[in-house]
């Protein structure tokens, strides 16, 4: 079936990212907005806008029926969740079929396995994948139990839930109940589902993910990604490939990757995350994320890949137009995500209307943001506002460009990271090479990070 007429269900920059990509095929784009995003930039983009319901949104982009009515008063024949929201929704998935829309997604059955992390481990591990030791647990005493078994420290983790929501470090024993209660209420909050798992706890980690591409018959994969510098399991600096990985590790996890995807029998986009741990050279399988990622654009400026225009034509049945040999990956590309959180009071969210906003442009650049002049930045959302990516011939003039970019970016009227985002690609730290998944709260904790030359958490709200 081809999609003649896609309704975006949901907002900021991958809502504009979807509309760029479907006008250059020609699909009709209708955005899906809350009420706080009727005149947003995406609507403007976007070739119809549908008011979705009220601003908070469980009233709106979280609400299945409302998407579902939505596509179905303005004559859509598919859906794009993006990602966030119900891109992962079962529960979307089925109310598609059902009303015999297009779902821009994998099948709710795969998306029920999937988001299960203890059915997803366990599924990986009967395809040959490496899972670290841990497994489900229910009562205090089994977590001890578990816990003793496979050592101290270990995480707890959501069954339901990824974001880094529903996760607590424990390193010693008499932190355990406590961790196992606030990861189970906000496992329960966050993903209506209170069941928590243990997980041997990797120190100075990485973080490194493959993306997939599947049509039901057949997958390939369009490399790999380094996401470890991190702040609270949530990602801000993205790269690819991945630098510093010893290429029979790489290549022995590529494939592991797509095996696992042809085991499933997966069709769509999707990246399977990796724990890699470079003092014993071994990789472990952490979860499934069935939908398009917020730092696929790294992926692109390196495969020269659309990505989203993949996505569509697998969502309409067709079957994959690569061979494996035939995705070619050349140069490196870097990503920083820009946040409107407040480093200087704790990364506290900062919502507020734009007074001024400049992107930079040229060579190697890519910048994907829903903001401008006068763009109100809401409460009720991620505080994602904008992505600098940039590309080069390898890794250092990657950052070097980055860097470039972050300087010449200006966000005024609200509080963002981009001061910390210059700090953090101006290191030596990261200019050297891979780091870990703790490199960034250790930056930021020694003060080496600066706001507009101030330490990190010193002083007052900094602009920008």
């Amino acid at each position: 079936m081809r999609i003649r007429c896609l309704l975006i269900a949901n907002r900021g920059e991958i809502a504009a990212r979807l509309a760029r990509t479907c006008r250059r095929l020609g699909i009709e784009t209708v955005l899906a907005a809350s009420e706080a995003d009727l005149d947003s930039v995406p609507a403007l983009l976007a070739d119809r806008v549908v008011r979705l319901g009220p601003s908070a949104p469980q009233a709106s982009y979280l609400s299945v029926a409302a998407v579902v009515a939505a596509a179905t008063a303005t004559g859509a024949d598919a859906v794009h969740p993006g990602y966030g929201f119900l891109a992962e929704s079962p529960a979307l998935a089925s109310a598609c079929a059902q009303r015999g829309l297009v779902f821009v997604g994998p099948s709710a059955a795969h998306l029920r396995l999937l988001s299960d992390k203890v059915k997803a481990r366990s599924e990986a591990a009967k395809a040959g994948l490496p899972v670290l030791p841990g497994g489900e647990v229910e009562t205090l005493a089994g977590a001890e139990s578990l816990s003793d078994e496979i050592g101290l420290p270990v995480l707890v983790k959501a069954a339901g839930g990824g974001g880094g929501r529903g996760m607590r470090l424990v390193r010693e024993q008499g932190e355990l109940a406590g961790a196992l209660e606030l990861a189970s209420t906000e496992a329960r909050e966050a993903f209506d589902d209170p069941r928590v798992y243990l997980e041997r706890y990797v120190k100075r980690a990485r973080h490194v993910e493959v993306q997939l591409l599947g049509d039901g018959a057949d997958v390939v994969h369009a490399g790999d990604r380094d996401c470890s510098v991190q702040r609270r399991y949530q990602k801000l600096i993205e790269e690819a490939p991945a630098p510093d990985l010893p290429e029979e590790l790489g290549d022995d996890m590529r494939g592991a990757a797509v095996r696992f995807a042809r085991h499933l029998r997966y069709s769509s986009l999707g990246t399977v995350e990796f724990l890699v741990d470079p003092d014993r050279g071994e990789y472990y399988f952490l979860e499934v994320n069935p939908r398009i990622q917020v730092e696929h654009p790294v992926t692109e400026m390196v495969s020269g890949l659309d990505l989203v225009a993949e996505q569509l034509s697998l969502a309409e049945g067709n079957p994959l137009r690569l061979r494996q040999e035939e995705i070619e990956l050349c140069g490196h590309a870097v990503e920083c995500r820009v946040n409107a959180e407040d480093p200087a009071r704790g990364f506290e969210p900062a919502p507020g209307v734009v007074g001024r906003a400049v992107f930079p442009a040229g060579e190697g650049i890519r910048v994907e943001t829903a903001l401008q002049a006068g763009t109100a930045v809401h409460p009720w959302y991620d505080s994602l506002v904008a992505k600098l990516v940039t590309a080069g011939a390898d890794r250092s003039e990657a950052i070097r460009r980055l860097r470039g970019a972050l300087d010449r970016c200006r966000i005024e009227g609200i509080a963002t990271t981009l001061g910390l985002c210059r700090s953090l690609v101006a290191s030596d730290e990261l200019s050297a090479g891979a780091v870990d998944t703790g490199w960034l709260a250790r930056f930021v904790a020694a003060g080496s990070g600066q706001l507009d030359g101030r330490p990190c958490g010193a002083g007052e709200a900094i602009r920008g």
